[in-house]
């Protein structure tokens, strides 16, 4: 069987793991709530409604792409792009292109930041791997002008974060928003968290010091996984009603 992302890639160590996943969606939580087309979201009402549930709702889709065989991907990838097709025909409005690649860019971005706080640096080939894949899958949808390369995708990615990013009404809701669903202590977190992973020009815009509370928390942690004591922490930190959920986000390897 042919898969969308092969067994050994670096995208499934990434992809498998809880934690990981939830670093990725910290940081992309914050920056999509800069973005200028987030007005998109708040069309259909779903995000400021309910943040976490299309947080797990976006992370299956993610998932189903990265662990299916490669028609299972195409056909998730295609839905993807028919649900938004849709609500594109209800506004009566075209989703910008340039929103899209945000997004696939946000994908790139925290996958490899978030590896590289809870894992290890990874090598020109594995960040290459890690574009590629996310590549596929914009290419799969549509969109036009995508870098080719990792390399080529930096200095594109740069741009997107100076001319595509600003504060906003949208932005102060969503923030409320994620307060409320999570409670002010795992706001906190939350916001902590951001720090370790989104770009200085997201800090910036933020208003975010540069200090994590979580910065001497980290080597922490990695050594509560060594201890399989990590699951008392994610009591600790995350909503009960999602608990199931987060941990079945954990994928043993092959």
């Amino acid at each position: 069987m042919q898969y969308f992302v092969e067994k050994k890639s670096i995208v499934r160590k990434i992809w498998g793991k809880s934690d990981t996943i939830l670093f990725i969606f910290a940081g992309a939580a914050a920056e999509f709530a800069l973005n200028k087309a987030v007005d998109w979201l708040y069309f259909t009402g779903k995000l400021p409604a309910d943040p976490l549930g299309r947080l797990f709702s976006t992370v299956r889709y993610a998932r189903k792409i990265v662990f299916s065989s490669m028609e299972e991907a195409n056909k998730a990838i295609d839905t993807m792009r028919q649900i938004h097709t849709a609500v594109e025909q209800n506004r009566g409005a075209a989703i910008p292109d340039w929103a899209y690649r945000d997004v696939l860019f946000m994908l790139i971005h925290y996958s490899i930041a978030s590896y590289e706080l809870l894992e290890k640096k990874l090598s020109d080939e594995e960040k290459e791997e890690v574009h590629h894949v996310f590549y596929r899958v914009g290419a799969r949808m549509g969109l036009k002008d995508l870098p080719l390369t990792y390399t080529a995708w930096l200095p594109v990615r740069q741009a997107h974060l100076i001319e595509d990013l600003q504060k906003s009404t949208y932005t102060a809701d969503l923030f409320k928003q994620y307060k409320k669903h999570l409670g002010a202590m795992r706001f906190k977190v939350l916001i902590e968290g951001q720090k370790l992973v989104v770009p200085d020009s997201v800090k910036k815009l933020l208003q975010f010091s540069d200090f994590s509370l979580l910065t001497p928390v980290v080597p922490l942690y990695k050594v509560s996984r060594l201890m399989k004591m990590d699951w008392l922490l994610k009591n600790i930190l995350l909503p009960s009603d999602y608990k199931d959920q987060i941990n079945e986000l954990d994928v043993e390897p092959d």
